[in-house]
């Protein structure tokens, strides 16, 4: 029986180009007309955008990878939120008449940018009947989105798969069956404050990231037996320059993103790594008795600062957004992350590309035997 491998895409808004670097190393691996390697993939924020994107073309991996290639090397900042001083002026502006509102008037959801042109993108890139028949020809089983409530605090795992799967429910999260739509993708990648909340079935949903205990949690209920994790942690050099200064606003809100998008992920991986050493001394019939499975993982994440590669391209951001970053302290020479989340322009997205090229080709022999590839 062969094993089920999963793929987790966390989230990091534009820091997930690095995604499909990664991905390009591997699909290297595969002949041209091979189906994508996962049986199971999972997706939070922006990571879930790609992550649907792949189950679209789940028959052809070649064809999948190069697509997503293209479009983050082609990437510009207005085609995620609206990025030009009318744009950005005419959004704050609305922002300001609706906290002047009662809450009875103001029935839509605030945030400091507009993601519209994120919608449109979306319609015109991803056809989500390609999920089904991908699941009813067996080149996928299953698929995951992460996303918040904002109404009951609890983690919501949206998933269409074969009919191997069912609901699940567990502490504060929980996997509903459904057949998933652009209004999801919105949904999981609406980053806290800055793009707005979205609704679905009665109650406003935001960024996967905010209340995910268990990021790996979807992949599992969903019968992974491995699962391969393309991380966007990165490494970052504190600066101690001023260390008797109180950190600037610009810092903790880069704090606050890296909390939000690495944290749990980084804590449940360290978790299943214990949980997998405790097995490793049971034996298996009792293991089995306590419904435990070894699940073996592959974690790749990048080997430089996002940040500081971020910080290079700060110029390519429009001038309007470039100030209005300045406004919350945030230019090229401040100590934060919040550029790296941000920046969705093609210069710094395929430098992030690169890098995840770069990485994933010197770990290639793990990955090979990871995957089970002789070659």
């Amino acid at each position: 029986m062969s094993e089920s491998i999963a793929l987790v895409l966390g989230g990091g808004g534009a820091r997930a180009a690095y995604q499909i670097g990664v991905l390009k190393a591997l699909v290297q691996l595969y002949p041209r007309n091979h189906h994508i390697p996962f049986e199971i993939i999972s997706g939070t924020s922006a990571g879930a955008i790609n992550a649907t994107s792949l189950a679209t073309h789940a028959s052809c991996f070649h064809l999948g990878v190069k697509k997503l290639d293209w479009v983050w090397r082609h990437f510009e900042t207005k085609k995620v939120y609206r990025s030009s001083f009318w744009g950005v002026f005419k959004h704050l502006c609305k922002m300001a008449l609706k906290g002047l509102q009662s809450d009875k008037m103001n029935t839509d959801a605030g945030s400091l940018l507009d993601n519209a042109p994120l919608r449109g993108l979306l319609n015109q890139l991803i056809d989500f009947q390609r999920i089904e028949r991908n699941i009813g020809s067996g080149a996928l089983k299953a698929i995951s989105l992460d996303a918040s409530s904002y109404n009951d605090s609890h983690s919501y795992s949206f998933f269409q798969a074969n009919n191997t799967v069912s609901d699940w429910k567990r502490a504060r999260r929980q996997g509903n069956r459904c057949t998933l739509t652009t209004d999801h993708l919105m949904a999981t990648s609406a980053i806290p404050l800055v793009f707005p909340s979205i609704k679905l079935n009665q109650a406003y949903f935001g960024d996967g990231s905010v209340h995910q205990l268990s990021p790996l949690s979807s992949p599992i209920h969903l019968g992974a037996d491995k699962i391969m994790v393309i991380n966007l942690d990165s490494p970052h050099q504190q600066h101690h320059n001023d260390i008797d200064a109180h950190p600037k606003t610009a810092t903790i809100a880069g704090h606050l993103l890296d909390t939000i998008f690495s944290d749990t992920l980084n804590s449940d991986l360290e978790r299943l790594e214990r949980i997998n050493s405790t097995l490793a001394l049971i034996p298996d019939n009792n293991a089995k008795q306590i419904h435990l499975r070894k699940i073996d993982t592959l974690v790749i994440k990048p080997s430089e600062d996002l940040s500081e590669i971020a910080a290079r391209y700060f110029k390519e951001l429009p001038i309007a957004i470039r100030i209005l970053l300045k406004f919350f302290g945030v230019d090229c020479e401040t100590d934060s992350s919040v550029v790296s989340y941000l920046l969705f322009e093609k210069a710094y997205t395929s430098a992030l590309i690169d890098l995840g090229y770069q990485d994933a080709m010197t770990q290639i022999d793990t990955i090979k035997q990871f995957f089970n590839i002789e070659h």
